[in-house]
């Protein structure tokens, strides 16, 4: 196998349905599930909810990303929270509308600190409905949309040949994307298929990885710790919903 699991965190009853996670720092990860406006603080050395902050009412949740004191939320259509100093009383949440709607069903964000921008990807139908997902990015300066994509993994790619279906977006599916900290590769998780794609800063989709769906039922979580540890969280279906350590081999 190209991975293996170093480390697994069982997750309680609240977090049956974790669909986001960002690193937090002191082994602690930011987790939201896809029916609450609730943060969760999840402790990995406690191995406990932490702590509980309330953004917002109930919807469909899907993506986290954080930025030093702020939390960013994405709900599947398109729209994005701010929560400056989520972690304090004064907390204050704002909207970012996007172009996007729930016909793209949104599952992804990151907060990419060099260009301080988020990057998100379609789940579904791209914004142009050609054969590619563009990552797409929302600079924090003007809390814009740029409508061109940065990138473009083009669904016809030979390296995911094996993957392509005759309806070419129900090829890959991406429920979350992150930067790799010291590669600064672009780690893509598809939930659906249980499938982990490794794209360099050019495009150039480097690796392909499939996961084992009984160790992943449902993955649609991921994030690094600076040190470049990879976790990814997956919903509890016959199992119970988890973060794991994946190291994946070289």
């Amino acid at each position: 196998s190209s991975y293996k699991i170093t480390n697994t965190w069982k997750m309680p009853g609240k977090l049956k349905e974790i669909s986001g996670i960002s690193w937090l720092g002191n082994s602690k990860i930011a987790c939201i599930e896809d029916e609450d406006g609730v943060i969760f603080i999840y402790d990995l050395n406690e191995n406990k909810i932490k702590e509980e902050i309330t953004f917002g009412d109930s919807g469909d949740y899907e993506a986290i990303t954080i930025n030093k004191t702020d939390a960013y939320v994405m709900r599947s259509d398109g729209v994005i929270f701010e929560i400056k100093n989520f972690q304090e009383k004064d907390l204050k949440t704002s909207k970012i509308e996007t172009a996007f709607s729930s016909k793209n069903d949104m599952e992804s964000l990151f907060y990419d600190v060099k260009n301080d921008q988020l990057i998100t990807v379609c789940k579904y139908k791209d914004l142009s409905f050609e054969n590619y997902k563009g990552l797409y990015a929302i600079s924090l300066k003007t809390k814009q949309l740029n409508p061109t994509p940065i990138l473009k993994l083009h669904m016809k790619d030979k390296a995911l040949k094996e993957f392509q279906k005759k309806k070419l977006y129900k090829t890959f599916y991406p429920s979350d994307i992150a930067i790799h900290p010291k590669t600064e590769q672009y780690y893509i998780l598809d939930g659906r298929n249980t499938t982990l794609m490794l794209l360099s800063q050019t495009g150039k989709i480097d690796k392909v990885i499939e996961l084992d769906e009984d160790e992943f039922p449902q993955p649609e979580g991921l994030t690094f710790s600076p040190d470049g540890k990879l976790y990814i969280s997956t919903e509890g279906r016959k199992h119970k919903a988890a973060i794991m350590e994946v190291e994946i081999k070289k």
